[in-house]
């Protein structure tokens, strides 16, 4: 068994907590020639951070990432793509040769099954991977049957655009292009919990954005089960002063209930509950959601979404099975389901696996997020906090949120943060060389 001072530990648990990368944080140790194999499902900002931290820190380890798509296609900024704003697909596409590199065994191949006495992995590929430790980050699946009507084929008609599907994005946008001026867009709000709780709503103002400069005459329908939304004071500040007479937002009250209860692909129909009907020349449909399939097929879930030890993001139904990013049963209040989440919980994760197999002690784990959401060009708004480990739950510190009537100058900032931040969680997540952009403030 690998020997570790205390000392290592500490800058393992420091990295655990920071948004730099990885490598020169991590001191080198050398695994026995029976190395134990860890095992990865899923590699987005979970999974693939997961893998760059364990072999920056144990180049022996062996360690096998499994990933069904060669080509990540980030669903983190997506939305200014939508909106045309400095952003085209190709931006948000990145591949594995960096983690290869490292030595990680990259396999592009679809988890189908785990078998937890025998410790294995089962692909659609016919393969088998043995695990002493499996780390799952399967992100999210979409539950078509959440809303009458819509199915994988539906969705080739009225997309969603809410995985890390290329196509789903490629598909909204040149619907949007395509679109006649004058044109509705209908836009269906999942409820509570989803990915990214401000996501849908930047991509309401990255939509609007779209239809003022290129479609005017166009408005944007918004349907949203909830009463209220992540940073909802200022994206009503922004409705109102970039997208006046574009966007209207129906929202749920006692009297009105606006969740989408039928859609209908041939005729572009949605219908609510409230009874109002719109008939959308481009439909945006993101329904509920749900842990990947391989978390249930690991016997991880309870319901819908993975219980988890906050200390670790160990399975706490599982035994040596870990649990991380948007699949995991935690609240928005505790930890939102966002790539800055998974990416901080990827830390603590890798730091918890070198621990436990160099038998050393554990360090406190930190965890933190921030989202940001741009508004329109240069007004970009966030939020954020710590979290720590405290009575089974998740503490939160250091909470921030803009607010309405901020200065330019501060959006502005907000908006620089945000593009240091993707090029600092891509290269930590891929292993590429260090970005050149300035460090991320995230506070």
């Amino acid at each position: 068994m690998p020997r570790l001072s205390r000392r290592d530990f500490g800058k393992i648990a420091a990295a655990a907590g920071a948004g730099m990368a990885a490598s020169p944080l991590l001191t080198r140790f050398a695994i026995a020639q029976a190395a134990p194999r860890v095992v990865i499902v899923g590699g987005g900002a979970g999974g693939a951070t997961v893998a760059h931290y364990l072999k920056a820190g144990a180049p022996n380890l062996d360690v096998t990432l499994i990933e069904v798509n060669p080509i990540y296609s980030s669903s983190f900024f997506s939305n200014l793509y939508l909106g045309g704003i400095r952003r085209n697909l190709e931006s948000l596409n990145h591949g594995y040769t960096g983690l290869r590199r490292l030595g990680v065994k990259v396999v592009h191949d679809f988890a189908t099954d785990v078998d937890r006495a025998r410790k294995t992995v089962r692909t659609r590929g016919g393969r088998t991977y043995y695990y002493d430790r499996l780390v799952l980050s399967p992100g999210i699946d979409i539950k078509y049957d959440s809303i009458m009507g819509y199915s994988p084929d539906a969705a080739r008609i009225m997309p969603h655009a809410y995985t890390t599907n290329a196509a789903q994005k490629r598909l909204l946008k040149r619907q949007l292009q395509g679109m006649r001026d004058g044109g509705t867009v209908a836009m269906v709000m999942p409820n509570n919990p989803f990915r990214c709780p401000p996501g849908p709503y930047e991509r309401a103002c990255m939509i609007a954005h779209f239809l003022k400069t290129r479609k005017p005459r166009s408005k944007l329908v918004v349907l949203d089960p909830k009463r209220a939304f992540s940073k909802q004071p200022v994206f009503m500040e922004a409705f109102a002063r970039h997208y006046k007479n574009i966007i209207e937002l129906n929202l749920s009250t006692e009297i009105d209930d606006f969740t989408t209860v039928r859609v209908d692909p041939k005729t572009r129909e949605i219908v609510t509950k409230a009874g109002k009907t719109v008939k959308a020349d481009v439909a945006n449909i993101i329904p509920q959601q749900r842990a990947g399939e391989i978390a249930a097929k690991a016997g991880c879930t309870d319901g819908d979404w993975c219980p988890v030890n906050r200390e670790n993001f160990m399975s706490s139904k599982v035994a040596d099975v870990y649990l991380l990013g948007d699949a995991s049963a935690l609240a928005a209040a505790e930890m939102p389901k966002s790539a800055f989440s998974a990416n901080s919980q990827a830390k603590v994760v890798a730091a918890d696996i070198l621990a436990a197999l160099a038998n050393k002690e554990k360090f406190e784990p930190r965890y933190r997020n921030t989202c940001w959401s741009l508004l329109a060009p240069d007004d970009n708004v966030k939020v954020g906090a710590n979290y720590t480990p405290k009575d089974g739950k998740l503490e939160v510190s250091g909470a921030f949120v803009s607010q309405p009537g901020e200065p330019a100058d501060v959006r502005k900032q907000n908006y620089q943060e945000s593009i240091a931040w993707y090029a600092n969680i891509t290269t930590e997540m891929f292993a590429k060389a260090a970005p050149t952009a300035a460090p991320t403030k995230a506070g």
